[in-house]
């Protein structure tokens, strides 16, 4: 019997966001990893192209998907977990921070229907859980820094599923100036990361294609991530990377999809509720300029 799963990957390009379908051989129990509902922000117009991809490709293998995974409440593109779950009947996870992000967002968008309990989601996963997977292990590995709520799923034996916590080793590390963000704990996530074995596989998130790259690329391994990345690399301090991660994310913009990502995706990829006249709507907080 094999420890490793059966993985595809899905780039989407207009949120340079990696989706995955993980399966596991023996018994074809699937699980989705971070899927993306398409949103056009101008029109407003929602689609699920993206996500149907994810299931034609599930049913084209026979296989059933059993989970939804979310690394973390994403700020740049809308989880299509509720709509795959809708479809499916799979149960929806993310890491058990995400009761700080729902109590600090939840409030911004007068969002009176989450209860900031975590209950949008069907399970809140904790540091060293384990869920099953047929006949593989998933292992939770909490990786907070970029949000409080970002979690790894390590499956089977060397397959590692980071989310936001790392780019490519030629692109670096992710922002912490969101809301309960932290760099010095971003660098112990990271560094807790690259203590597995140098073999182990990482399938990022995001690819933004580092300068003099020519092609998108978002599988990599630890022994890759310990030479090459220009932030974490053997040999950087936790001093070093808190100064340099601080001083990059001063000068970063407010990413093009935070407010429709994020209280889509504190709802578990619902949708807000319908108002008076029928029609959802996405709030934008308006700030005042300093007068």
């Amino acid at each position: 019997m094999s420890d490793r799963p059966i993985i595809r990957s899905f780039f989407d390009e207009a949120t340079n966001t990696v989706s995955y379908l993980v399966a596991d051989a023996t018994t074809g129990a699937a699980a989705v990893i971070d899927p993306v509902l398409d949103f056009e922000p101008a029109s407003g117009r929602i689609s699920t192209a993206s996500a149907e991809k994810l299931l034609a490709e599930a049913e084209k293998e026979g296989w059933c998907i059993r989970w939804v995974l979310e690394t973390h409440a994403h700020a740049d593109h809308l989880s299509a977990a509720a709509f795959i779950k809708e479809k499916t009947g799979a149960l929806t996870a993310i890491g058990e921070g995400i009761l700080e992000v729902q109590k600090v967002f939840g409030p911004l968008f007068h969002a009176d229907d989450i209860e900031a309990d975590g209950s949008d989601f069907d399970r809140l996963v904790a540091d060293g859980e384990r869920l099953e997977l047929g006949t593989l292990d998933i292992e939770v590995i909490a990786t907070p820094g970029h949000t409080p709520a970002c979690v790894t799923y390590l499956i089977g034996d060397d397959a590692a599923f980071v989310g936001d916590t790392l780019f490519m080793p030629d692109y670096g590390t992710a922002r912490t100036d969101f809301p309960g963000g932290d760099a010095r704990q971003l660098y112990r996530s990271i560094r807790r990361l690259l203590s597995l074995s140098e073999d182990t596989r990482l399938y990022m998130c995001h690819d933004y294609k580092a300068p003099g790259r020519d092609s998108f690329a978002w599988e990599t391994t630890v022994g890759e991530e310990r030479r090459s990345n220009p932030h974490v690399r053997d040999g950087i301090s936790e001093d070093e990377f808190v100064a340099m991660r601080e001083g990059r994310d001063a000068g970063l913009p407010v990413p093009k999809l935070l407010y429709p990502s994020i209280q889509v995706n504190i709802r578990a990829g619902r949708l807000p509720p319908a108002e008076s006249n029928g029609r959802r709507y996405i709030r934008i907080p308006l700030e005042e300029a300093p007068a």
